[in-house]
């Protein structure tokens, strides 16, 4: 009679546990199926402004300044984001010989051209914390001595061109207002809020929540061994693009990074100063453009959306390469926290373009701004 009762009650688990995947397996192909309807081209190659949008920035702007103000280490202002650095190092960005016409945009005009160049690598969190920890990481470029023009006013005497990435193709957050109720419910220490921000089912952020996951990731070997994206769009001369840097150990020697101790809050930085300064070999990289075809669904103002290559393949413009050098030095350590990067320091040719990037205009400067006159004040 039991061993009865069990087989018939295994049975019945067996049964409904097949129903529950087939339902899953159901939604799954449904949410696939309207996701693929709701997400396709053709879409606009210029940008759309929404109304409320400054009002929107500004309470950005405020929130960004409290998270400083929490974060900082000491008498010390960090970022708001990528407040912890591995190292800024110098590097050298040369464009092909070989580069195509239609490629040849901006600073990838000159076919042959080395630009000498400073490249910050980077934890995301707005807080220092162990490379261990899932995170984000990130790194800038700044182009040095690029004439032309400056698309910020105050910045004419500076001749650069920044490129601001990280490892994952695509952002968390859509546009400004989804990005607004992000922050602050992080700033709040309100986590699940950042996606879940009401009990109405149709305010939930699921697929941008999976983003948010797979952009945490765990940490890699070294800094020098990761694929960063710029997310946003930007000017390309006339058309607009994302740019990648990817890793291109063919154009180095062969180098075997030794294994590093990942239970050391500062690992990357050890591993990026083994390759450098104690085995004194270069890393290379390589700078490529996905440039938009608007009759597919590459939209501009949603950062959400991963540009697929097989609508548009990634083109290399560049090749960068990261000399042997002694780069963790007090000193340099230093002038690297006090260096800024921005996507908007730059010229016309690679103007950043979208809703998050006019935020990041805003927002960059005026964080930038409270916290070099904070730490002046030191």
């Amino acid at each position: 009679m039991l061993i009865t009762l069990w087989l018939r009650l295994g049975a019945f688990l067996g049964k409904t546990l097949l129903w529950l995947v087939g339902i899953g397996l159901l939604g799954w192909a449904l949410a696939t199926a309207w996701f693929a309807w709701q997400h396709r081209g053709p879409v606009p190659d210029k940008e759309q402004i929404p109304p409320g949008e400054s009002a929107m920035t500004q309470d950005i702007i405020q929130t960004a300044i409290r998270i400083v103000d929490q974060h900082r280490e000491g008498t010390r202002y960090l970022r708001d984001a990528h407040a912890k650095a591995h190292g800024c190092v110098m590097a050298e960005v040369q464009v092909p010989d070989n580069l195509p016409a239609p490629l040849r945009q901006g600073v990838f005009a000159e076919p042959g051209k080395v630009w000498q160049a400073t490249m910050r690598l980077s934890n995301g969190n707005a807080y220092p914390q162990f490379d261990s920890l899932r995170d984000a990481r990130g790194m800038a470029i700044k182009l040095l001595n690029v004439p032309g023009k400056q698309l910020l006013a105050e910045r004419q005497s500076q001749g650069e061109q920044d490129f601001v990435m990280f490892n994952h193709p695509n952002f968390f957050v859509s546009d400004v207002a989804e990005y607004r109720q992000n922050v602050a419910a992080q700033a709040d220490g309100k986590k699940a809020m950042a996606f879940f921000p009401s009990l109405d089912p149709r305010s939930w952020q699921i697929r941008h929540l999976f983003i948010a996951l797979a952009t945490l990731s765990p940490p890699p070997a070294s800094p020098t061994q990761t694929t960063y994206f710029s997310v946003s769009p930007y000017k390309f001369g006339e058309a607009n693009a994302k740019f990648r840097v990817a890793p291109d150990p063919d154009s180095c020697p062969n180098y075997t990074l030794p294994p590093q101790n990942q239970d050391l809050p500062n690992f990357l930085r050890s591993a990026l100063n083994q390759q450098l300064s104690t085995d004194r070999v270069p890393a290379c990289f390589v700078l490529q453009v996905q440039r938009q075809d608007p009759s597919r669904y590459m939209p501009i103002e949603d950062t959400s959306i991963e540009w697929q290559e097989s609508d548009a393949p990634f083109e290399t413009v560049a090749r960068i390469k990261v000399p042997a050098q002694d780069f963790d030095t007090p000193k340099q350590n230093l002038a690297c926290d006090n260096l800024s990067f921005n996507p908007w320091f730059g010229i016309e040719a690679h103007r950043p373009i979208g809703g998050i990037n006019r935020l990041r205009k805003a927002v960059y400067e005026a964080v930038s701004d409270y916290r070099h006159s904070r730490n002046a004040e030191q």
